[in-house]
């Protein structure tokens, strides 16, 4: 069954939801804002996958509860490990049609996926909205020193299955497919949303050991690394990064965390 949905709005934009009576979505913890009466709430720490144990079929008992709950707490401890909300908020329409609406929680757009179970989506941290109970939401790390080097490239959420996923972003969204650029396309880090299966993600350092690179992570804003993108496939970039919104809120409240040089010498807020 298709999540009929309508993303409205412009600078801070909303889903809005229509459940059929017995279908269900699922949210992050803090990312729910109204719905109908007839829409039931429910507030569990485990993900889409862990139903209750009813995927076990017949091997029920004591051995099956554990198996669920070793299964929940795993998931709960790669989100807790990631920085993810532990919890998920499941909305059920009951007797009717129900409504239920959503949002991120920095002003930006907001983008429907349709998966169809051939190739799984890869977003950045925070960077999902709602689900339907069909799409599977898990964690992929990316490898040590992918991480260490890129920052937001170490964790990122992995949405398989079939169905509609709902993920925002900061400013406006830039689609592109780096195929179209030669098979590859160089990023702030910070501008990564998401991007289809079959993207290879890695991160780079901005030039070499030398005046020219030592010029490029001082004063050209970017500090040491650039994400990579390559391959064919949808990537979705975003316009206005986390830390440069933070920056400029910092600074209209009278302190220049950018500082004078901009690049690798500028203060990280948070």
């Amino acid at each position: 069954m298709t999540l009929q949905q309508e993303i409205v709005g412009n600078a801070m934009q909303m889903a809005v939801v229509s459940l059929q009576p017995g279908q269900t979505v699922y949210c992050e913890a803090g990312k729910f804002l109204f719905k109908t009466p007839n829409v039931t709430m429910e507030t569990r720490l485990g993900g889409p996958s862990d139903r209750g144990g009813q995927q076990g079929g017949g091997s029920g008992g004591m051995g099956g509860l554990l198996r669920q709950a070793m299964g929940t707490a795993m998931q709960a401890g790669q989100r807790a490990l990631a920085g993810e909300s532990l919890a998920f908020q499941y909305f059920t329409s009951q007797g009717g049609e129900g409504t239920v609406g959503f949002a991120g929680v920095l002003p930006g757009e907001m983008r429907a996926l349709e998966l169809d179970g051939t190739r799984a989506w890869f977003a950045e941290k925070d960077a999902f909205v709602a689900a339907e109970s069909t799409v599977d939401f898990g964690i992929a790390f990316q490898g040590g020193r992918t991480g260490m080097s890129g920052g937001e490239g170490f964790v990122l959420e992995k949405f398989t299955g079939r169905g509609t996923v709902i993920i925002a972003g900061a400013g406006n969204f830039i689609d592109l497919n780096p195929a179209d650029f030669g098979g590859r396309v160089e990023v702030d880090t910070g501008c990564v949303v998401a991007f289809e299966e079959g993207i290879q993600y890695g991160v780079q350092r901005v030039g070499g050991l030398n005046r020219q690179g030592l010029m490029n992570a001082v004063f050209g804003g970017e500090g040491l690394s650039l994400a990579t993108l390559e391959g064919n496939g949808r990537v979705i970039l975003q316009s206005l990064t986390i830390e440069g919104l933070a920056n400029a809120l910092k600074k209209a409240q009278g302190g220049d965390k950018q500082g004078p040089t901009g690049g690798l010498f500028s203060t990280h807020a948070g």
